[in-house]
């Protein structure tokens, strides 16, 4: 997307969105003073180099924003997949081991994952990173186009609170069906879905303090998160996100039919109908 502040308000609400640039803020300011030396004369400083979120393309703004809007798809699917479950509000209850089965799902699956060679990208940030194995198997190398400080930043935990407490309630219905095992499952594709989507915005931060580090410096060495986030933030483009974005859920989420006449469905009168509720995924940038 167009700044690194949208990418945060996918998930994350205005104040929560400010932690996270604080967050960031703190890396960069450590970080930034060795690296003001290696930046390249060029005027186009980002084009020199290709970047995995970009799908093997030149990091780029263009590039991150490619990718960026390919991650809502997979962000709008995976809630739709959700969606076909209710509530199943014993899936979140705390055992007797001491965790809920969602926990205890995603640890487990993070597992695999990372045997099979996950969570190497900085875009791929695991929720539960303790005393995970490495990859059984060789994996591609991926170019290095972030510091290690900003490839570390995460805000999974502000993910999982947001996911569970806010936005769960908001698309599923009421009620338990005993499939605990597939809704957890359905769930840890969503929360993987949002938080590449979200840690994506690495790229973004990069990409704009490479392409003009005279705005950006003062304002690290100063700590002024409130001037970051205002060179950062486009609300112009934040509502055409947004807007995109619920037409997706409006045209993946329709129940199809062979009496279905091309674009019968546009529209609000036929929200009621879809699988998830556009708005809903509209209303998710702001929470």
């Amino acid at each position: 997307m167009e700044c690194l502040g949208f990418i945060i308000s996918v998930v994350l609400g205005s104040n929560k969105r400010r932690q996270f640039a604080r967050h960031l803020e703190s890396h960069l300011t450590t970080t930034r003073r060795a690296s003001y030396a290696r930046l390249p004369l060029s005027p186009h400083p980002t084009r020199r180099r290709a970047m995995d979120a970009g799908g093997g393309e030149q990091l780029s703004l263009a590039a991150v924003r490619d990718q960026l809007i390919r991650e809502e798809d997979s962000i709008v699917f995976a809630l739709i997949e959700r969606a076909k479950r209710p509530r199943n509000t014993p899936a979140y209850s705390a055992a007797a081991a001491g965790g809920s089965l969602a926990e205890f799902f995603v640890r487990e699956a993070q597992v695999l994952h990372a045997k099979a060679g996950h969570y190497q990208k900085p875009e791929d940030v695991p929720f539960f990173s303790q005393d995970l194995p490495p990859p059984v198997f060789p994996t591609k190398g991926h170019p290095k186009v972030l510091h290690p400080f900003a490839s570390s930043v995460c805000v999974n935990d502000a993910i999982w609170k947001m996911y569970f407490n806010e936005l769960l309630p908001l698309f599923t219905a009421d009620g338990d069906d005993g499939n605990y095992a597939e809704t957890v499952a359905l769930d840890f594709a969503c929360l993987q879905a949002l938080s590449r989507r979200i840690h994506c915005g690495k790229y973004v931060a990069e990409v704009k303090f490479k392409d003009a580090p005279q705005d950006y410096s003062p304002p690290i060495r100063a700590k002024d998160t409130n001037a970051l986030m205002n060179l950062l933030t486009f609300t112009a483009v934040e509502e055409k996100v947004k807007k995109r974005v619920e037409k997706k859920a409006r045209i993946f989420g329709q129940n199809v039919t062979l009496e279905d006449s091309v674009g019968k469905q546009d529209g609000d009168a036929c929200d009621s109908h879809c699988k998830v509720d556009p708005k809903v995924l509209s209303k998710l940038y702001d929470l």
